[in-house]
């Protein structure tokens, strides 16, 4: 039997539509847009009048921490937390413990999820084993066993012969290589961003070259490769004109940011607040501005949550010593409609920017509402008005910086492969 969603504004940016419609699901896939198909039979209805109907997000960066970190997360806990986001697929780093650097550790991880029956997960296997940024993992293995590109995590391949046979090597398999450039020397031991606050607070500081002079070099090894290469989570605005100029060159680059990156900067840590710790740091105003501006020109071409949730102690060290990281994925959706209510982005626009531009640069077949795609979905009310408590987060970690914002638009049901995995009644929100 088939399912019906009435009555809602369906947003599909990928096929231009924008309007009210009905939306019929069968066997787990979208059937058709208005007309039921011939013989359909539906037992389950939803009423969607006054709702957004749109594919389920995709956030392209989230450590679930399982295996080898369950004392901060499972994938239990952040799986529940991703559906009530919106969420229905994402993509995880490889720096697990033990490292996603063999096809057993991809494949293990995609059956924990398969068994768990909500989000999607679609891994990166790691570009050198054992992160090590020494000898080259086994990418035909990974690739066969589902993972959507390759990376290094955060640690920086320090020797440049074994980064450029490494991105050689990933573009042998069409495995796009997902980069966090940056120069470990000049990132050192720093922890905020170089400027008026380090200089306040008296702690490490993490220049701007950090990050440019790193994307220089991956930039270079690029052109020299013609390799598909995505920059992950840029934070200074000289570095996303880099990326922009690559792009016009014709270089196969794209880049994402995080949602917090786009509301925040030095100025949120204050008087040392261990929520503001992340990695790269929250920059300046100015470099905010220049990360908006990039969404609006093209150069940015998808949002994430960069979901890294911890165990309270974890933030509760002195600033230096304290753990980077938000565990985003539960404000990753309102932080987004955020920018439409600022109008900074339509809302079919912001949309994209979580559902198909993802799902361009990680290659799948995701993000639309065609038919014949599998119905993963996201229904949120935009009009809702409320207020975001981390107490309430369905995530087990709880670092969120965004305590006591007021919020626009929230969601009220996730589809995934057609079947309820979040309904908000559900959890008594």
């Amino acid at each position: 039997m088939g399912m019906v969603i009435r009555n809602g504004r369906v947003i599909d940016p990928a096929h231009n539509v924008d309007g009210n419609h009905n939306l019929y699901i069968n066997d787990g896939f979208i059937a058709a847009l208005d007309d039921p198909p011939e013989d359909f039979e539906t037992d389950r209805e939803i009423d969607a009048n006054g709702l957004v109907v749109c594919p389920g997000l995709i956030d392209l960066r989230a450590r679930l921490r399982e295996p080898g970190q369950e004392y901060k997360a499972t994938l239990d806990s952040e799986l529940s937390a991703a559906v009530a986001g919106g969420i229905t697929t994402l993509c995880i780093p490889p720096d697990t413990n033990p490292v996603i650097d063999t096809p057993a550790m991809a494949q293990m991880i995609q059956q924990r999820a398969w068994q768990i029956g909500k989000s999607f997960i679609h891994p990166l296997g790691a570009l050198t084993q054992n992160l090590e940024g020494k000898t080259l993992t086994n990418m035909a293995g990974l690739d066969e066993a589902g993972c959507v590109g390759v990376s290094n995590a955060l640690v920086a391949v320090k020797d440049t012969v074994v980064m450029r046979r490494a991105i050689q090597y990933a573009s042998t398999f069409e495995l796009t290589v997902f980069l966090h450039s940056h120069d470990p020397w000049l990132w050192g031991n720093g922890v905020v961003h170089e400027g008026e606050i380090s200089t306040r607070l008296g702690l490490p500081a993490i220049p701007e070259a950090a990050e440019t002079v790193g994307v220089a070099r991956d930039l270079a090894l690029i052109e020299t490769t013609q390799a598909a290469c995505h920059f992950n989570g840029l934070s200074t605005a000289r570095a996303v004109d880099m990326v922009a100029r690559a792009q016009r060159e014709g270089l196969p680059v794209t880049t994402d940011v995080t949602a917090h990156h786009l509301h925040l900067t030095e100025h949120d840590i204050g008087f040392f607040n261990t929520l503001c710790h992340v990695a790269p740091p929250l920059r300046s105003q100015r470099d905010r501005d220049r990360l908006i501006s990039g969404l609006k020109d093209g150069t940015i071409t998808a949002i994430c949550s960069d979901h890294q949730p911890h165990e309270p102690d974890a933030k509760l060290a002195p600033f230096s010593e304290s753990e980077p990281g938000i565990s985003g994925l539960e404000t990753l959706l309102p932080l987004t409609i955020k920018l439409v209510i600022e109008n900074v982005l339509t809302l079919s626009e912001a949309i994209a920017l979580l559902t198909i531009k993802p799902a361009q640069i990680l290659n799948i077949d995701s993000g639309h509402l065609g038919v014949g795609a599998t119905a993963d979905i996201c229904i949120f009310d935009l009009e809702s008005e409320w207020t975001f408590d981390r107490g309430k987060m369905l995530s087990r970690g709880k670092n969120n910086p965004f305590h006591n914002w007021p919020f626009r638009g929230r969601v009220t049901h996730t589809l995934i492969g057609g079947e309820l995995a979040y309904t908000r009644q559900s959890e008594n929100l």
